[in-house]
């Protein structure tokens, strides 16, 4: 058919009326031609996405609309994500200093929201730290945990005592107070002292304050080995007290530590699998590292001696009636880690020790491992790497939907700069364990749904613009044992609430994060 004039004024027409007809959308941010993984979904696609101050306004096709972005990004060939959300760090540690506050080690690895006060020990009171991070600024948002410690500490000390009732109820009145703050809700560290001088019941009387809050309980187990009650009899307090306070229990790091429960991991996840069919919501994290991080005083010598605390542990240890059975649990606490040459010391006062296993310095000082012990600990507060996980039981627990990522990152272990980033470069890209999605889900979405993150974790309209972008040929860890303060690699861009804080590789010096409170129920 020959086109007239006619003809051709009424396409022209029909073209303008339909490039009219377009959605204008003015945003500060327009991300196109990435891989975007959603957060939920286990198939990605190259949406666009569009944030506009805070907020994620636009994801999907943008041929329909007519987007104006100050900024652009070209993600070809890079992988758009949700920011990591981080379950399990010692990151206030950090943010309550203006010359570290920006989270680096954490932002570096993707990670946009971290949880802090886990293990039992937090910033007390809640809202002084509220004001004081806001004052200074934060890198990454920050999600606050009360720890049981400090609401011990506050009413008896630390030491091994029995509270009285009226005593609970002051505890309790304390956590109530710290959940009014905007605490997420409370996390305890019965392995380490004084929460391990608490009963499961005390335990449950403060957990039922948190379930009438809407709020989690985290959980250090009593036992990841076969130090006091063994890791599934941990397992099973752990149940317990989310049963009989009817709230959600999230495990922190779970694994199976030390020789003695090596391969008990079927056993655990059996546990856990039949109390959420019976209705209790269980979850856990787990750093992808074989060695775990603790203080030396934590990892060796007997819990009843460290009543009063460190200076207690180390009177004892020189007093003749108590150095005989102190030396002994040291050395079969030394034995379910492997061993003295499975204990790397990574932070130390005295750089005599440091770098040094404890079997280097026992022959060192030419005196057993057990007795070893002690004399470092009197230069201070002393960290150690102690390989004590097996393969098999990383990659069985690993596998479990209800598994998330997090780092317990803390000084002088790989784990605060490098995990997020070797998870995916280890046991995604090389050893292909698990896929890219689930990584990504269980970094993101699973983590905001099991700690009641609202709109955040999922890259989707009316949710915070909280967005990570990644190479995925170059995105891994740094960090080792030698040397653990290498920042990860293959971070090209992420987004804080709507604003940039890295952008092509760098910091750009903004600290956008914020301290996100607990919602009331």
């Amino acid at each position: 058919m020959k086109l007239n004039n006619k003809h051709i004024c009424a396409f022209l027409a029909c073209v303008i009326l339909l490039s009219c007809s377009k959605e204008k959308i003015e945003a500060d941010i327009l991300i196109v031609n990435g891989t975007v993984y959603n957060g939920m979904s286990h198939i990605p696609n190259n949406q666009s996405i569009a944030v506009k101050d805070d907020k994620i306004i636009f994801v999907g096709d943008d041929k329909n609309v007519e987007i104006e972005a100050s900024k652009t990004i070209n993600a070809a060939g890079l992988i758009v994500s949700p920011g990591f959300i981080d379950p399990h760090t010692h990151a206030d540690r950090d943010l309550k200093d203006p010359e570290t506050s920006h989270n680096l080690p954490f932002m570096m690895q993707g990670i946009t929201t971290v949880v802090l006060g886990n293990d039992g020990d937090s910033f007390y009171p809640t809202k002084k730290y509220q004001e004081q991070y806001k004052q200074h600024g934060i890198g990454t948002n920050a999600v606050q945990l009360i720890g049981h410690h400090e609401i011990i500490n506050a009413v008896i000390g630390n030491s091994d005592i029995n509270p009285t009732p009226d005593q609970i109820a002051e505890m309790q009145a304390l956590m109530q107070k710290e959940l009014d703050a905007g605490a997420f809700g409370m996390s305890t560290g019965l392995y380490y002292a004084p929460g391990s001088y608490t009963s499961t019941d005390e335990v449950i009387a403060l957990a039922k304050i948190v379930s009438k809050n809407n709020g989690i309980y985290d959980t250090h187990l009593r036992d990841e080995s076969s130090n006091s009650i063994g890791l599934v009899a941990s397992v099973k307090e752990a149940i317990e007290i989310g049963r009989k306070a009817k709230l959600p229990i999230h495990i922190s790091h779970i694994k199976c530590l030390g020789v003695d429960v090596w391969h008990q991991s079927d056993s655990v996840i059996k546990i856990i699998e039949e109390a959420r069919k019976e209705g209790v919501e269980v979850t856990a994290n787990q750093y992808p590292y074989d060695a775990s991080g603790t203080s030396l005083n934590a990892a060796v010598a007997p819990r009843w001696a460290e009543s009063g605390g460190k200076d207690s542990l180390l009177y004892r240890a020189s007093q003749s009636k108590f150095k005989a059975q102190i030396f002994k649990e040291t050395k079969e606490n030394i034995r379910r880690r492997g061993g003295a040459s499975k204990l790397l010391v990574v932070k130390c006062n005295d750089s005599t020790y440091l770098g040094k296993t404890l079997l280097q310095i026992s022959e060192f000082l030419n005196i057993p491992p057990e007795e070893a012990v002690y004399p470092v600990l009197e230069t201070g507060y002393v960290r150690v790497a102690s390989f004590n996980m097996n393969t098999d039981d990383i990659h069985n627990f690993m596998k479990q939907d209800w598994v998330v990522t997090g780092s317990d990152g803390n000084t002088g272990h790989p784990r605060k700069y490098g995990t997020f980033p070797r998870k995916y470069h280890k046991y995604v890209k090389q050893e292909s364990i698990i896929d890219l999605p689930t990584f990504i889900n269980g970094s993101t979405s699973k983590t905001a749904r099991i700690f009641r993150i609202p709109k955040r974790g999922q890259l989707k309209e009316g949710y915070y613009a909280d967005i990570i972008i990644f190479n995925p040929e170059t995105f891994r860890d740094n960090a080792d044992y030698k040397d653990a303060f290498q920042f990860s690699e293959g971070l090209m861009y992420s987004i804080i609430n709507g604003k940039l804080s890295v952008n092509n590789s760098e910091f750009t010096g903004e600290l956008n994060g914020r301290v996100l409170k607990k919602d009331k129920p």
